[in-house]
């Protein structure tokens, strides 16, 4: 994958993820470790709750979105967030397969430090269903070439270890 500085962004650049799916298992194991509540790992609970069966918790839906977008989004320096505005429309169930659609919809050249700027991407992640799931606009640091800082190796980040 082609990396990108930012001088190479402009509004209305797209990247789409490949597809993720998560399970049962899945869902109870990050719930247990990271938000214990019952409608993330007991079925029968979650039953009388406002989801009214087990779902996945809105963080792992982040933390599948991001891995996807590390995956995505060829900024040449890694993906540095500086602000984020985050949503979940509708709830990830068990079995779901989830995509990233991004979109650049801002670009900000810094006037203190000309070797960079702020890009801003909506990113939708999207279920089986073509259904939203979450939205995450998300402004991140990206560098000019001039910056000196050499590209991530992404092969080490997306590779399995």
């Amino acid at each position: 994958m082609h990396q990108l500085y930012l001088e190479d962004l402009k509004v209305g650049d797209k990247w789409v993820s490949r597809e993720e799916s998560i399970n049962l298992e899945e869902i109870k194991e990050f719930a247990n470790s990271f938000d214990p509540q019952p409608y993330h790992i007991d079925e029968i609970r979650a039953k009388n709750t406002f989801f009214g069966q087990l779902v996945a918790s809105g963080w792992q839906t982040a933390g599948i979105t991001m891995r996807l977008m590390v995956e995505s989004i060829p900024i040449a320096t890694g993906l540095i967030g500086a602000a984020a505005q985050i949503s979940w429309p509708k709830p990830t169930y068990p079995g779901d397969t989830l995509r990233v659609e991004a979109e650049v919809i801002e670009i900000k050249s810094s006037r203190s430090k000309p070797d960079r700027g702020m890009v801003v991407v909506e990113i939708k992640t999207f279920n089986q269903h073509n259904e939203v799931v979450q939205l995450f606009t998300c402004t991140m640091l990206a560098f000019r070439r001039s910056s000196g800082i050499p590209p991530l190796n992404n092969e080490l980040v997306v590779g399995h270890q």
